[in-house]
């Protein structure tokens, strides 16, 4: 009899070591199937966050690529001369820059003279964002004064008070009677920036200085 025992004992022994092992088999199954769903919502985030940033990319080399090749050369030609100066001078005591945030309001001044169109972007309290003339685009001579080349210079100064700061709404203020006024005003709207109003501030003589005498043809 105690021989039987024993037999039924181990059998028992056997059945309860083989139902605990089928446990830890689906229990470590169950932890693959939750795990697995985890590391594809990481890798469809990782993928979702790339492609935004890629298209953020995109934007900014559509909106670069609107200006014309001989100018584009001329900007890098001057952006590696000034990295060239940066390495030759003399390492001096470090100022702390003051780290401005967005500028997403601000002013905007155009001034177009007969011989120029100097561009200027400012915050509300009147700090300089970023500026562009004509002499920075590479326009010489009777070209400076065009309406094509205010159309650049806008175009350069916008995209870097946009890419830097944000830029998004603006008071424009026109000074001068040059032929680059209104070509500059239209670029501005073209590039998405929101115009809340328009000043002419054009200085007017009020029978102050006598006038030049008039040019003999």
């Amino acid at each position: 009899m105690s021989e039987e025992n024993k037999k039924t004992q181990s059998s028992e022994e056997q059945k309860d070591a083989k139902a605990e092992e089928k446990k830890e088999e689906k229990e470590i199954k169950e932890e693959g199937e939750v795990s697995a769903p985890e590391e594809k919502t990481k890798e469809v985030s990782s993928s979702e966050e790339s492609s935004n940033t890629d298209s953020e990319e995109k934007d900014f080399a559509s909106e670069d690529d609107d200006l014309p090749e001989d100018i584009k050369k001329k900007l890098e030609k001057k952006k590696t001369e000034k990295d060239a100066r940066k390495s030759k001078k003399v390492v001096k005591k470090k100022k702390k820059k003051k780290v401005r945030g967005k500028v997403e309001s601000g002013k905007i001044y155009i001034k177009a003279t007969y011989n120029n169109t100097i561009v200027t972007f400012a915050d509300e309290k009147g700090e300089i964002i970023s500026w562009a003339s004509a002499g920075v685009a590479g326009f010489k001579g009777p070209k400076k004064s065009t309406p094509y080349a205010a159309q650049i210079i806008t175009k350069i100064a916008c995209l870097k008070a946009k890419q830097d700061y944000g830029f998004k709404n603006a008071s424009v203020f026109v000074k001068g009677v040059g032929m680059g006024r209104e070509s500059a005003i239209r670029t501005l709207n073209a590039q998405g920036i929101f115009i809340d109003s328009i000043k002419d501030t054009t200085p007017i003589p009020h029978n102050g200085c006598r006038p030049r005498k008039p040019r003999r043809v």
